[in-house]
């Protein structure tokens, strides 16, 4: 029964006329996936002297085109790949992964060399033979360890292990008095070259171990080695612990400075906000103030205003020549605005007007 997933997915499928590849049905526009396999190993390679070998079956060393276009999956070309190993890196590991990848069924052994002839014939390791073996073994690559490998192939040890052909770098390796210890493989036709990986080796390693030696002596001292591990010397000892007080004090003076500027950067930020702020409330002060207070404000309008309105309550209109006068009424008096007193009169309508009733002008009757 298919999953309500399943059958989303199967629904957008577009099939064509044409199948793809093992009868499965193109997708549009998405490309087939190959299926998923797992190439890495639940376990160690084994070593030569743990693998049992047929030998009543005659082996027969394959040749190159026949290698190349392919052998049978219980007949695989074994490739065999020498070396020290020392301080094992990716150089080492991507010089196996070509041996590994040089024919399309390739069962791949390697040699690592004893610290006996390896001292003798290149110098001094890092790693004794054990741990380099032990480092060979969990390459994914590698099938097979021979542990002490001779440092030059002899026909018997190729015999014995029935090896196809023999990767290396193309580059001479001369050693043990030869130009080239893999000369008489080449000539044989069993040599199949590799590249080598530029930027790193383990001489390269060791140079800039030995190049910042009192950093990484410092480094382990802190760490809880002692000074006779690391064969440093008393007073190189207080050295380094004197240099490692002063460095803890130059980093929190940094820290200390960084902080600063942090600090130092956000109050810049922050003034510069409140400048920005200020300038924008000041626009619309002045903008209000001129709005109010400037030649063409509303209080220049107001003021006209209240002025028309006083002028006219100042000078009442005249009344019509045709009017009989012995109807006139007095005149009311003018009560000034904003005042509660009367204003003055003229003395020869004072007495006149002392027994009259003053009355207040409304704005009704001003308007």
């Amino acid at each position: 029964m298919e999953t309500p997933t399943s059958s989303r997915l199967n629904s957008r499928k577009r099939r064509k006329d044409g199948s793809g590849p093992n009868g499965a049905a193109e997708l549009d526009g998405i490309p087939p996936k190959m299926s998923r396999r797992s190439f890495g190993l639940r376990e160690p390679a084994p070593f030569s002297d743990e693998v049992e070998i047929d030998y009543s079956k005659p082996y027969i060393r394959v040749t190159y085109e026949e290698a190349m276009r392919g052998t049978p999956l219980d007949r695989p070309v074994r490739v065999y790949a020498d070396g020290i190993f020392d301080l094992f890196h990716s150089g080492h590991a991507r010089a196996l992964m070509q041996a590994k990848n040089l024919f399309p069924n390739t069962y791949l052994i390697v040699g690592v060399c004893s610290d006996e002839l390896t001292h003798n014939f290149k110098g001094f390791t890092v790693m004794n033979e054990n741990e380099r073996y032990d480092a060979v073994q969990h390459c994914r690559y590698v099938d097979e360890v021979v542990r002490n490998a001779p440092w030059t192939l002899t026909p018997e040890f190729l015999a014995e292990h029935r090896i196809d052909f023999v990767a290396h770098d193309d580059i001479p390796y001369s050693s043990a008095g030869s130009d080239d210890v893999y000369k008489h493989i080449k000539e044989a036709g069993m040599f199949a070259p590799t590249q080598r990986t530029e930027g790193i080796s383990t001489s390269d390693i060791i140079t800039r171990i030995v190049r910042d030696y009192d950093v990484y002596a410092r480094r382990n001292l802190q760490r809880g080695y002692t000074a006779k591990e690391l064969n440093v010397s008393f007073i190189n000892e207080k050295k380094y612990h004197l240099q490692e007080r002063v460095d803890k004090v130059k980093k929190r003076v940094k820290d200390v400075e960084e902080k600063s500027k942090e600090f130092v950067q956000k109050v810049e930020e922050k003034s510069i906000d409140l400048i920005q702020k200020w300038e924008e409330k000041s626009r619309e002060f002045i903008g209000n103030f001129l709005e109010m207070f400037g030649p063409e404000g509303a209080l220049k309008h107001m003021l006209k205003e209240g002025k028309g309105r006083m002028l006219q309550a100042i000078s009442p209109k005249q009344s019509p020549s045709s009017s009989p006068t012995h109807d006139r009424s007095p005149s009311p008096s003018f009560r000034w605005p904003f005042s509660t007193k009367t204003p003055p009169s003229s003395p020869a309508n004072r007495s006149r007007n002392e027994s009259a009733v003053t009355y207040d002008i409304s704005e009704d009757e001003e308007d």
